[in-house]
C-alpha cells in the first residue's frame, strides 16, 4: 500500500478562502461582526484588526476542514444528491438537526471559552450576514455555512480578546506573535 502524500497547508487555506468567497462570505462581512463583539473592550479595535485576526483564524485546519466539509455539504445539499432523509433534514435545515453546529462548535475549542460562549450567542442572534445565511431565501442552502461562518467570528473575537489582556499584561510585540504562532500550529 503506498502511502499518500499529504495536501499541504496553503492549499486547504486556498480552498477554503475560495469556498466562502464562492459563496458570498466576504472577510470584511465577518470582521462587521468581530467588530460589532469585540469593540466595546477595546476602544481602539479597527476593522483591520478584526481582518487581520480572521485571517489569523483561517490559518488553523480545524477551521479549513470544518468550512471544506460543511460548504460541501451545503452544496450537495443544493444538487439534491443527498441521501433521503438527509437530503430533507440538510435541505430544511430542520431544527433538531445539530451536526452542523457541533462540526463549527468542534473548531472554537481551540480559542477558549470566550470562543464558546460567543458562537453560542451568534448562533442565537444571527448578526449581520450571518442572518443572511440563515434566511433560507433562495435556492441556496446554508445549513452548515451560518455556523461555520459563527465560529469563525467567534473565534477571531476570542484572539483579539486574548491579544488585549496580553497588551494589558504588557507582553512585548515578540511574545505576542510567538503565541500566534504556536496557536496556529496547535
Amino acid at each position: 500500500m503506498t502511502q499518500k502524500e499529504p495536501i499541504h497547508s496553503h492549499v486547504v487555506e486556498k480552498a477554503a478562502r475560495d469556498l466562502l468567497e464562492e459563496r458570498g462570505v466576504a472577510i470584511s462581512a465577518i470582521a462587521d461582526i468581530v467588530y460589532e463583539m469585540q469593540s466595546e473592550y477595546n476602544d481602539s479595535l479597527t476593522k483591520e484588526d478584526c481582518v487581520d485576526s480572521i485571517n489569523a483564524v483561517l490559518e488553523k485546519r480545524e477551521i479549513q476542514h470544518a468550512v471544506l466539509v460543511g460548504i460541501e455539504l451545503d452544496k450537495l445539499a443544493e444538487k439534491k444528491e443527498l441521501s433521503e432523509p438527509l437530503q430533507s433534514i440538510v435541505d430544511s435545515d430542520e431544527g433538531l438537526f445539530g451536526v452542523d453546529e457541533t462540526i463549527a462548535l468542534g473548531s472554537v475549542f481551540g480559542y477558549g471559552s470566550i470562543a464558546v460562549t460567543t458562537f453560542g450567542y451568534l448562533d442565537k442572534e444571527k448578526i449581520g450576514i450571518i442572518r443572511k445565511l440563515d434566511s433560507k431565501d433562495g435556492d441556496e442552502v446554508h445549513t452548515f455555512l451560518d455556523d461555520l461562518v459563527c465560529s469563525i467570528a467567534a473565534n477571531a473575537s476570542s484572539r483579539l480578546a486574548h491579544r488585549l489582556r496580553d497588551r494589558a499584561e504588557e507582553l512585548d510585540e515578540k511574545e505576542i506573535e510567538h503565541r500566534d504562532h504556536e496557536e496556529r500550529m496547535a
